[in-house]
């Protein structure tokens, strides 16, 4: 064993640096570290997320004006290095940050497009858990995607929701925007008297003083920053349960109550097939956030977790595919956006088993009505396990004949086969990150027939394939 010596008796000179001086006396290595890369090398959206740590939960405060449209928030992100870093980036536009602490201490800062880039004011070492404080306000803004549809903080006439998929989080709080960077959440969320504030997860309290009413949110499963949402207006707000206990909430925009009834009324009924299917519903609560959304919003809804947003009165079929992301998409989430095909090829699945059980078409008949498009209908245009651009990812190849794959996994393996992988793939990879090639190995692991062929002409082949499976 060595005994260390005092301070006092270190052959210190006056030239050597305070650093210098403590790392020669205790013997510890000096630190050295890197900046964290500013993105994860997504092959779509590569300057989306943020290299050298992995966030495990954020604590979001948000004071918000309605009519003042303004936002004073602070973010408290705990989150372990996964390298020696020197300094990091956080992925926020626009928003004006008054300053940042790491571990209790004022860190330095600077911006550069969607990157806030902190300087701690000592190295992280790695392994390290640390806490980052953002302290940050202003009136946020929408996002526009690359397919040109809007996203980011959308603002109603009566307050706002946020529509996450895939940059949109970065709009309303600093983070790390990329799907395979999971974490926990909790959201406090002020608002004007008469108004509600919804967000992930279970409620657990709402408190009213001085005109202003504070509501929070508990989500204790991970989630990607893009599933993060939170909505605010004078809703029609309801808690209900299911049989078993299950929590549901829902807010509904006035205006949108009556022809939302009949759909939102089979919520439970839903779910309850959906498990069925499935296996356990992945959360500790489900429910809808519908809002009356201005005429430029053109999607129809987004899966954020446990409550999916409808931009407009959903019908059903619509909310059978949003609920069907709960397992596929939020429970299980890609690993990047390339593979968006596992979220929707999915949904639309069980958009197609939904009908079947209602006495429409069988999935086989979707499939070969979708089969007869010719070879230059936009279906045929990429394959969706190369999008190729990300304009792509909400494109018709990735719901559609993300589907068919599914269709022709189905023939290949048989009904027994099949409807076990539709359940046991999202109880192997709860709460995690999975992409195609995992996909594909999990599949042959329950098959004697070589699946190779299928996926690459299928997932992966350019065209209209030539033949079936």
């Amino acid at each position: 064993m060595t005994t260390r010596r005092p301070l006092r008796y270190c052959g210190a000179t006056a030239a050597l640096s305070v650093a210098l001086l403590l790392s020669s006396c205790t013997g510890s290595a000096p630190f050295k570290g890197k900046a964290g890369a500013g993105g994860v090398g997504d092959p779509l959206f590569p300057a989306l997320g943020n290299g050298g740590y992995q966030v495990t939960h954020y604590g979001l405060a948000l004071d918000y004006d309605v009519k003042k449209r303004h936002l004073d928030a602070t973010a408290r992100i705990t989150a372990e290095a996964t390298q020696n870093l020197t300094s990091f980036t956080l992925d926020l536009q626009g928003l004006k940050v008054s300053g940042v602490q790491v571990g209790g201490e004022d860190a330095t800062f600077s911006r550069k497009g969607h990157k806030l880039r902190v300087t701690p004011a000592t190295g992280l070492r790695k392994g390290a858990t640390f806490r980052t404080t953002v302290t940050y306000n202003g009136t946020p803004q929408e996002v526009t995607d690359p397919d040109e549809s809007s996203e980011g903080w959308v603002k109603t006439p009566d307050g706002a929701f946020v529509s996450g998929e895939p940059e949109g989080s970065m709009a309303w709080f600093p983070g790390n925007n990329h799907p395979g960077d999971k974490a926990t959440y909790d959201f406090t969320i002020t608002v004007p008297e008469g108004y509600t504030a919804v967000a992930n997860g279970e409620l657990r309290s709402r408190k009213t003083a001085k005109g202003r009413t504070t509501f929070v949110w508990h989500n204790g499963q991970p989630m990607a920053s893009y599933l993060a949402t939170a909505g605010i207006g004078r809703f029609r707000f309801t808690v209900d349960r299911m049989p078993d206990g299950l929590p549901l909430y829902e807010a509904v925009d006035p205006a949108e109550e009556a022809d939302s009834e009949e759909a939102l009324s089979r919520l439970p009924e839903i779910i309850k097939w959906e498990r069925g299917l499935f296996g356990p519903y992945p959360f500790r609560s489900a429910g809808a956030i519908v809002d009356n959304t201005p005429e430029r919003v053109d999607w129809e809804a987004l899966e954020s977790q446990t409550k999916p947003i409808y931009a407009g009165a959903p019908d059903t079929v619509t909310v059978v595919h949003e609920m069907s992301h709960q397992w596929f998409g939020d429970s299980v989430t890609p690993k990047t956006w390339q593979d968006a095909w596992l979220n929707e090829g999915f949904a639309t699945y069980t958009e197609w088993l939904w009908e079947q059980r209602e006495g429409g078409k069988t999935p086989q008949q979707q499939f070969d009505a979708l089969y007869k498009k010719g070879a230059k209908d936009p279906l045929w245009e990429f394959p969706p396990g190369k999008p190729g651009k990300p304009e792509n990812v909400t494109a018709d190849p990735v719901y559609y004949r993300g589907a068919m794959v599914l269709q022709q996994l189905r023939d290949a393996v048989g009904d027994k086969t099949f409807f076990k992988i539709l359940k046991e793939w999202p109880a192997k990879y709860r709460y995690g990150n999975a992409d195609a090639a995992d996909f594909i190995a999990f599949c042959q692991e329950r098959t004697d027939k070589d699946l190779t062929d299928l996926f690459d002409v299928w997932l992966y082949g350019k065209g209209k394939p030539d033949r079936t499976f």
